[in-house]
């Protein structure tokens, strides 16, 4: 069995070490041009360019064609897929790769519609791709990859809601007050829809970043055995204290910290940071058969 995702997933090259990894990406156009996330542009040249111009990306999912390509080469070797994908409430990307799946008969592909995005999608990915080499069957990776989007959380904060209000993901009036009044919200993603969800807010960026320990902490108690990564959109800084307040509160088994995908920093703008976190115990069968 082979894995198929999209470029929504992030995954740190340490996480990739080992792993065969088949990825349609994801597009985004910005003054013109069309670029592909993580193949034609990277997190530092995408932030150079934004700073550089007025204008606002726009994102679009990739054509049922493209899944059909991947899975035509990916089956030539094995039919058997399992197509794993950024929310189905914020992209229409596995409703693409259905479309794609259907014109290669020959292949034989079952689709798991994370409900989430970024660290947290890549995490899943993971998952079934160690469980693959460990040698899980179907139906067991499959209860696996619904434990770990049951059990995973992932929440961000961010310096400016411009990029949000234009994607039409937050109402422009509530974007509109939080921008005069320099609130900060805290944003999740619900488990039922896939879409983002206000869990809190703060006055100032400096406050909110704080306060993204502080509602981890209101679902495990202090010292809990965590899997943490923190990731961020061009803000090293804050990434960097929002670890080590993490670190200061919980046993934390540590991802690598780094920058989301272009794709992904279209829709919010540089100045995010966010973490992914669960309870460590829900990987250690895994990693310990994959071992």
């Amino acid at each position: 069995m082979q894995v198929v995702t999209d470029s929504g997933a992030d995954l740190s090259p340490e996480q990739r070490q080992g792993l065969t990894i088949h990825a349609v990406p994801l597009v985004f156009t910005l003054d013109g041009k069309s670029y592909r996330s993580g193949i034609d542009i990277q997190p530092d040249e995408f932030y150079q360019l934004l700073e550089s111009t007025s204008s606002f990306p726009t994102t679009s999912q990739p054509a049922p064609g493209d899944f059909a390509e991947l899975y035509r080469q990916v089956a030539a070797d094995d039919p058997d897929i399992l197509s794993i994908h950024i929310s189905s409430g914020l992209s229409g990307t596995i409703n693409a790769a259905r479309l794609g799946a259907q014109m290669v008969p020959e292949a034989n592909v079952t689709f798991y519609d994370t409900k989430t995005l970024s660290g947290a999608e890549g995490w899943h990915v993971e998952a079934a791709l160690r469980a693959i080499k460990a040698g899980w069957q179907l139906d067991r990776i499959l209860n696996l990859l619904s434990i770990i989007t049951d059990s995973t959380e992932t929440i961000f904060t961010l310096a400016t809601l411009k990029y949000l209000i234009h994607g039409g993901r937050i109402s422009h009036l509530r974007g509109l007050l939080g921008t005069i009044l320099d609130i900060k919200p805290i944003i999740g993603v619900d488990k039922i829809e896939g879409k983002y969800v206000e869990r809190a807010k703060g006055r100032t960026l400096s406050k909110s970043v704080p306060m993204l320990a502080d509602l981890v902490a209101r679902q495990h108690a202090p010292g809990s055995a965590l899997r943490v990564q923190v990731l961020h959109a061009n803000y090293p800084e804050g990434a960097a204290v929002l670890h080590d307040k993490l670190d200061d509160m919980f046993e934390c088994h540590w991802l690598p910290t780094g920058p989301i995908a272009p794709v992904l920093g279209a829709h919010t703008g540089p100045g995010l940071v966010g973490v992914v976190y669960a309870p460590q115990s829900i990987f250690e069968e895994l990693f310990k058969e994959a071992d």
